[in-house]
């Protein structure tokens, strides 16, 4: 853990805190404040498991695992849910409210829906994408391709 100290911490925090909280408001608004503080303190107690120039996307994938722990203990948040009010006015959040984009997404797997909000939402790439879903470039790159081929179908059918 060498260089893994408070300084270390206070840049993660500072660099990647907000990106973090705005993934977690996307799909649990009323507990993202919590979500993300427990996302941050795994960062902390595993430091030396946070891959040096890959930071945001293994807090992506922290994430998703603190979020599916989340929602196994309660009800699922549905697209329906999601909040009215835009947060931080990012554009990408007036998907939410268009009725055909919520109806195509909801015709594709989970994992398909969030391949392409993490690359529509989160703007992560190829090899982000692969850190987070734990898989290789390569594999990323097929997924979202598969992912983007699918919601054309969804899009096209409604």
């Amino acid at each position: 853990m060498e260089g893994r100290d408070a300084a270390w911490f206070d840049a993660l925090f500072r660099d990647h805190a907000a990106a973090v909280h705005r993934y977690l408001v996307r799909r649990a608004p009323r507990d993202a404040d919590d979500l993300a503080a427990e996302v941050l303190t795994i960062a902390w107690r595993r430091r030396a498991d946070v891959p040096e120039g890959a930071e945001l996307p293994w807090l992506y994938r922290t994430a998703g695992f603190v979020l599916a722990n989340h929602r196994r203990k309660k009800q699922p948040l549905t697209l329906e849910t999601l909040p009215e009010q835009d947060v931080d006015d990012d554009p990408a959040d007036a998907v939410v409210t268009d009725e055909l984009v919520r109806e195509a997404l909801a015709h594709l797997s989970p994992r398909d829906r969030r391949i392409l909000l993490l690359h529509a939402w989160e703007g992560l790439g190829g090899e982000e994408l692969a850190v987070v879903l734990g898989i290789s470039r390569g594999g990323a790159d097929a997924a979202l391709s598969r992912a983007r081929s699918r919601l054309a179908a969804a899009w096209a059918r409604s």
